[in-house]
């Protein structure tokens, strides 16, 4: 019993609660088809660009259709591009419904990992029909790749930016969302998420890989910054070569805020499917590094991205613009 209390103790801040909704989601303070668009497959070596034609009536999961994958070290990746973001968002929000379906066909929980950044705005189609009607959210558990240790009214708490764009638009259960304990310290932090993941292994909500042992979660919806990095992993961090630890810390963040908590890579990489989310000119460059097939003398951290599953890249024309570039030569 005392371990499942540090998982679900309520925190309630009032200013995070939406008036108009009719689901409030208490702050929960743990104590431990696309529309005409183009899309592409690129292969890690030798790039082909191959657009293929698809509409709202035709479009069917990324791992249906032909000639979007290509091999990783682990599992299989898929690279979708589209028009706009608009069409992006469509079809993430159709890819997430589709995994819901069909983890809870097999389990009775999903369990979901979220990040910061542009990545929320891209999950708003998830909250208007059908999706907000159809899918079992009472059975989702909601976590956090990574989180700033900040009070989760601060503007730069990724709690809030879920909750405000998100969370409070969908019923998701309360004590299904799983956020840090702001009142500790980042190591503190760090090591209260990774017992309260320990507590939910044991719980038979969250599975374990049986290849690493780390947990395994259904789906991260993932998002990449300009410099490459993921979660609160930077380039040139020795965090990203973290390999016993579920959650670490950072104190000296290079994007501020400096204090932060984030998801080890075997942990990322133990997930049995990965959304990657980037769009926008300004990730242009990262995507070429990433997905290009000129060898680099960088190395970004979104390379190290190989998850036991499936792991789909959501981008768009303006992010894959240098691959395109690259391709033409």
């Amino acid at each position: 019993m005392e371990s499942a209390i540090r998982c679900a103790f309520p925190a309630f801040i009032p200013s995070l609660r939406s008036s108009s909704s009719s689901h409030f989601l208490p702050l929960i303070r743990p104590l431990f088809p696309a529309k005409n668009h183009s899309l592409f497959s690129f292969k890690s070596r030798n790039l082909a660009i191959t657009p293929v034609n698809s509409t709202r009536s035709t479009w069917k999961p990324p791992a249906a259709m032909a000639g979007t994958e290509s091999s990783t070290e682990k599992g299989k990746r898929n690279v979708l591009v589209f028009d706009n973001e608009e069409d992006l968002s469509v079809s993430l929000a159709k890819y997430t419904a589709d995994l819901s379906e069909k983890f809870l066909k097999e389990r009775s929980a999903f369990t979901v990992v979220l990040s910061g950044g542009s990545l929320i705005k891209s999950l708003r189609k998830l909250v208007e029909p059908p999706y907000i009607d159809t899918v079992e959210w009472a059975k989702w558990h909601i976590f956090w790749v990574d989180e700033r240790v900040v009070p989760k009214d601060h503007e730069d708490s990724n709690y809030k930016l879920a909750y405000d764009g998100f969370l409070s638009k969908v019923p998701i259960l309360p004590g299904h969302v799983y956020a840090i304990n702001d009142y500790l310290s980042a190591e503190g932090a760090a090591d209260d998420y990774e017992a309260c993941l320990r507590h939910l292994v044991k719980a038979g909500i969250i599975e374990l890989s049986k290849a690493t042992g780390f947990p395994k979660f259904d789906l991260m919806l993932l998002g990449m910054g300009p410099d490459g990095h993921v979660a609160s992993l930077f380039p040139g961090h020795p965090l990203v070569n973290e390999n016993q630890k579920w959650v670490t810390f950072i104190k000296d963040s290079p994007k501020p805020p400096p204090e932060r908590i984030t998801f080890t890579f075997p942990v990322i990489n133990s997930s049995a499917a990965i959304a990657m989310v980037v769009n926008g000119a300004g990730k242009a460059e990262a995507v070429r590094t990433a997905l290009g097939d000129q060898q680099s003398s960088v190395s970004l951290p979104v390379q190290m991205v190989s998850p036991e599953g499936e792991l789909t890249w959501f981008t768009d024309k303006e992010a894959t613009s240098k691959l395109q570039e690259q391709a033409s030569l």
